[in-house]
């Protein structure tokens, strides 16, 4: 249990075990969220997106809906990263401001969600974007990924 084979057929070890990267994608986080975790996406933007998201949340349930500890959201329209959360329900501030645009279209990019005590680090292909203060006290309740929109995934981790 918890290994991923990768494209060569290898095994990979992995906290995180995914049958099939096929977008939307719900997987499963094995223990929860936690400081010094790390979460990787890796994939390659469709060819005209429109939008693609990335949610850590608190199980999968609908309804009531699941808290979203984090909620990243690639907007190719206006070029905008934006991260959120959704805590019983009400969605916090929205947050927008990056330094530049990481993803292009037709491209392959890396994400890596980093848990820290007061934060998560966002790092796209290798370059720290921006920092996401928790809004969700119990780290280790986060412990689903969802991933949905204009992309194709390679590999999770």
């Amino acid at each position: 249990d918890g290994h991923l084979n990768n494209s060569l057929g290898s095994p990979v070890q992995a906290d995180v075990y995914f049958p099939r990267l096929i977008v939307p994608f719900c997987g499963h986080i094995k223990g929860g969220m936690r400081p010094g975790k790390k979460i990787l996406v890796m994939g390659i933007v469709d060819l005209n997106p429109e939008s693609f998201g990335i949610s850590l949340t608190c199980g999968e349930s609908e309804d009531p809906p699941a808290d979203i500890a984090i909620e990243l959201k690639a907007v190719f329209t206006d070029r905008q990263f934006v991260r959120n959360s959704c805590v019983a329900g009400e969605w916090g501030e929205e947050q927008s401001s990056i330094p530049y645009f990481p993803f292009i279209p037709d491209q392959p990019f890396r994400v890596e969600i980093l848990c820290e005590h007061p934060r998560f680090r966002i790092f796209v292909d290798g370059h720290q974007l921006f920092d996401f203060y928790h809004r969700i006290e119990t780290l280790s309740a986060i412990d689903t990924i969802k991933i949905n929109g204009d992309l194709q995934l390679t590999k999770l981790g």
